[in-house]
């Protein structure tokens, strides 16, 4: 049992098990992904909110101002959940609701200053860290780094939408749909 967890922790590379026979950068992309999870867990924690409410302040600081209806596309909920959501964070004060300008009979959710500077003292130092990363690696192999990340972003964004055909990838090109292979 110990073992197990010992292993299920380990580093992508160091995991000695019966698992399918997936490439380092793949399970690293794995380790990633769920390290992403707790970093935005960590993220709420500091902002006072749950995970929904996290996730509607991260659309509204990437994107700014959007509309509720917007907002509850955005987050795959309905309009009475994103009500409720946008309550939440009107009420800790990491939004509020001003009209449209362009619209006055719509109104518009707009990130609180004070919250966009909270969350990006958290944020930035990360995200310059991970830039920095970049710098060890020359122009080309950047190059290629972005091209891969590029191509896992959109085969994540067919898969999770429920557009890919073959699920567990068998069959696959190692294309995702749009992108042009390398040569």
């Amino acid at each position: 049992m110990q073992e197990a967890a010992a292993q299920e922790s380990a580093p992508a590379g160091e995991r000695n098990d019966r698992r399918p026979p997936f490439r380092d950068a793949t399970m690293l992309l794995q380790d990633f992904l769920q390290l992403s999870d707790q970093f935005a867990r960590r993220l709420g924690g500091e902002l006072d909110v749950n995970a929904t409410d996290y996730r509607a302040m991260e659309h509204l600081l990437r994107a700014g101002p959007l509309a509720p209806g917007e907002l509850a596309r955005r987050l795959g909920i309905t309009s009475a959940a994103v009500t409720t959501s946008v309550d939440r964070l009107v009420s800790r004060g990491h939004v509020t609701r001003e009209p449209d300008p362009g619209d006055r009979r719509r109104i518009r959710v707009i990130p609180a200053q004070a919250s966009s500077e909270r969350a990006s003292a958290i944020v930035s130092p990360m995200v310059r860290a991970l830039d920095a990363e970049l710098d060890r690696f020359t122009t080309a192999e950047q190059d290629a780094i972005t091209e891969y990340l590029r191509r896992v972003v959109e085969t994540m964004r067919v898969h999770s939408s429920g557009e890919a055909s073959d699920a567990d990838g068998a069959g696959n090109t190692g294309d995702a749909p749009g992108v042009q292979p390398v040569p």
